[in-house]
């Protein structure tokens, strides 16, 4: 299965299949002479990556650093399985993430929280990483990876607390992880852009959103790359988008929270009042209701109610 992408001069994206969904997460291979991969999504998409790796002709030999942009399990819960078949690679992460991969015990009882009795299917096995294979980039560290291109790192809070950023310079573009949110595939090759903010617990913060989204403008960047999914050449078209949603989102579980149920009820309720929102925007754009696109909105409206009333909640408190 072909399962590689090239978007640019030496810079690779890797379909992980992550929840046997197609073009749900990417791993970046950065083919510099440091080879560097970015992302690694959660266990059972390592083998595609390795797949990836040999048919871009490389060995797992030849991998020196796995960036983790965030240490959710769908972007850094492979990466200490990817580890072990990668004997000369170091683990690049958020300081603020580095001892939840050491152990990765607290990691995996969020997940089961969220994910239930799907969390085995979906992530196992989750690999601590040893201390000395850990490597961590505080907010402007730089990583050079060949003679001509030196990573730059920054702190991005807003999806998460531990979510860093990586500049590439020589493409004058940002891998941003979630903090820009998702960007759909299946919309895009139908023609339209649609990109939506990620606000899944237990860190989402509107306004450090917003501040990281506005420091991503100020760089003037010509890319933005996902880690759902892909990239995109018009990154004021993500920021206004993904901006434009951040205050309903909150306000449609705000409206939730005030009802005074039980919280289960309360991301139930997020959940529809999100769906409703989304789906009247997009009948404004004639996508049809029976579209495969809201299988994975559905999907991912719950798991950012969870994020939004777990805001709010302690927003209120």
């Amino acid at each position: 299965m072909k399962n590689v992408e090239k978007l640019l001069e030496s810079l690779y994206l890797i379909d992980g299949y992550d929840l046997n969904m197609k073009e749900r997460t990417g791993t970046y291979v950065l083919t510099e002479q440091e080879l560097t991969i970015i992302d690694t999504s959660a266990s059972p998409s390592v083998p595609y990556i390795m797949d990836g790796i040999k048919e871009l002709g490389y060995s797992p030999n030849d991998i020196k650093y796995i960036i983790v942009t965030h240490i959710h399990l769908d972007h850094a819960g492979g990466a200490g399985l990817l580890l072990q078949q990668c004997p000369n690679a170091k683990v690049v992460v958020h300081p603020k993430g580095k001892r939840h991969l050491a152990d990765p015990s607290k990691l995996i009882a969020g997940a089961k929280v969220v994910y239930g009795d799907k969390f085995k299917q979906l992530f196992d096995p989750i690999i601590p990483i040893p201390e000395e294979k850990l490597l961590t980039m505080n907010n402007e560290d730089i990583l050079t990876i060949g003679e001509e291109c030196s990573l730059t790192f920054y702190d991005t809070p807003g999806h998460a607390n531990h979510h860093f950023s990586i500049y590439h310079p020589k493409l004058n573009g940002m891998f941003t992880g979630d903090t820009t949110g998702i960007f759909y595939q299946d919309l895009f090759k139908e023609g339209l852009e649609f990109y939506l903010p990620s606000t899944t617990p237990s860190n989402f913060d509107p306004v450090k959103m917003k501040q990281s989204i506005r420091f991503y403008r100020s760089k003037n960047l010509n890319y933005i790359f996902f880690g759902h999914y892909g990239m995109s050449r018009n990154p004021e078209e993500v920021y206004r988008q993904v901006t434009t949603w951040i205050d309903p989102f909150v306000d449609v579980a705000m409206s939730a929270y005030e009802q005074e149920i039980s919280v289960n009820e309360m991301i139930n309720l997020t959940t529809e009042g999100l769906l409703d929102l989304i789906s009247r925007y997009l009948d404004k754009l004639t996508i049809p209701k029976n579209h495969k696109i809201y299988q994975i909105l559905k999907l991912d409206s719950e798991v950012c109610a969870m994020g939004l009333i777990d805001y709010v909640s302690k927003m209120k408190k």
